[in-house]
């Protein structure tokens, strides 16, 4: 049995592109894209860091999976689906947690570094040091025993000391289930 102790930070990829260049659709796309996260870190301030695992989970699947347009509607079924107070949708279009929003994505990504992006994870070693990293980018997601023997390999890598980087190729699109 491993202890694993989880804890999400709220970032936002329309705020990491916040002023770049970027192109028109994408632009576009992060325009929108500030909704989610402001509902999310309204919801992590109001009700709390551990809501979020779940209200990640039930908008990305309404995002990525059913394909379901960004807005009121959306936010207000993933709220419910996590027993969420439906008022928190409302943060979608205000700036009024903006600030905090700002910190998350700082302490989620500032420890691994500029330019890296998403996914991110935060190690604690065997020795209780902490690293930070970009991934793991895995797919199929692993379950049971695989998770918990990649979860080993992570460990030992973050314990290692000037461990930055272990890449290859993706050969296959995303399996999402």
């Amino acid at each position: 049995m491993r202890e694993v102790r989880v804890r999400f930070h709220v970032l936002s990829l329309s705020l990491l592109n916040e002023g770049r260049e970027v192109e028109p659709w994408y632009r576009e796309w992060l325009d929108s894209a500030w909704g989610p996260a402001r509902v999310a870190i309204a919801a992590e301030r109001r009700c709390g860091n551990e809501v979020l695992r779940d209200l990640y989970t039930a908008l990305g699947r309404r995002i990525h999976l059913d394909r379901a347009p960004l807005g009121r509607d959306l936010y207000r079924d993933a709220l419910a689906d996590c027993d969420l107070p439906a008022d928190l949708a409302d943060a979608a279009g205000v700036t009024e947690h903006d600030d905090a929003l700002r910190e998350s994505t700082s302490a989620g990504l500032g420890p691994v570094g500029e330019d890296l992006g998403t996914p991110a994870i935060h190690v604690t070693g065997p020795d209780g040091e902490v690293n930070a990293f970009f991934g793991p980018v895995v797919t199929p997601v692993p379950r049971g025993d695989a998770a918990g023997r990649l979860w080993d390999g992570v460990v030992l890598v973050a314990g290692t000391d000037g461990f930055f980087e272990l890449k290859r190729a993706r050969t296959r699109r995303p399996v999402v289930s």
